[in-house]
């Protein structure tokens, strides 16, 4: 039988965004994995880069998050070497809908962030464990201290913003999430993706 902590680890609190910029797309994320009120690890990765041009944060069951990006990104390594081309991101998406759909009732417990840039410029999109997508303009956020950094973006972001600026304005976010979701710590994971492709901000 498995322990009450073995049964807590595969649940993770966090804070995930991802803001469209008027150059690019920022996603960004911290570093702290929970189980229940213990802190498993300070150091998780939950910014994922899956092509060159499109990159994914997560939040929800650690195991469940880390397998569907390895299928996502498999399947698009799959793609560029069968058609020489990147994948879109509205593609990458479609398929991770449709593998969270098919799952719907033993469910990846996974909320994903994604964005990327392609020849219709940036995108932004949100799925939740059951393969709904919402396609954001602006930004978005997920995971327990969302509600606290999402307040941060409601009152400080502009459509216009820089690269730099969103990179500004999601550590302002993030670390306000910080002091008050107990499932959030750790440093900053940040990445920006543009016309030049995905860049990880050290």
């Amino acid at each position: 039988m498995e322990s009450n902590l073995e049964n807590k680890i595969v649940k993770t609190g966090t804070t995930t965004m991802g803001l469209i910029c008027k150059d690019g797309v920022v996603l960004a994320t911290e570093s702290q994995a929970t189980a229940g009120y213990f802190v498993a690890s300070k150091t998780a990765t939950k910014l994922f880069k899956v092509t060159k041009y499109i990159a994914m944060t997560i939040s929800g069951g650690v195991a469940d998050s880390q397998q569907l990006i390895r299928t996502l990104t498999a399947l698009a390594s799959l793609r560029q070497l069968e058609s020489n081309k990147d994948m879109m991101v509205k593609s990458i998406v479609q398929l991770a809908a449709a593998i969270l759909f098919q799952n719907r009732m033993f469910p990846y417990i996974t909320m994903l962030v994604c964005g990327g840039w392609d020849k219709q410029g940036p995108h932004l999109y949100s799925l939740d464990p059951f393969g709904s997508i919402l396609e954001e303009t602006t930004f978005t956020a997920t995971g327990s201290g969302s509600i606290v950094g999402i307040g941060v973006l409601e009152n400080r972001y502009k459509p216009d913003m820089s690269v730099t600026e969103c990179i500004e304005l999601v550590k302002a976010a993030i670390s306000a999430a910080r002091k008050r979701d107990i499932a959030s710590g750790g440093d900053f994971q940040i990445a920006t993706i543009t016309k030049e492709g995905y860049k990880l901000v050290t």
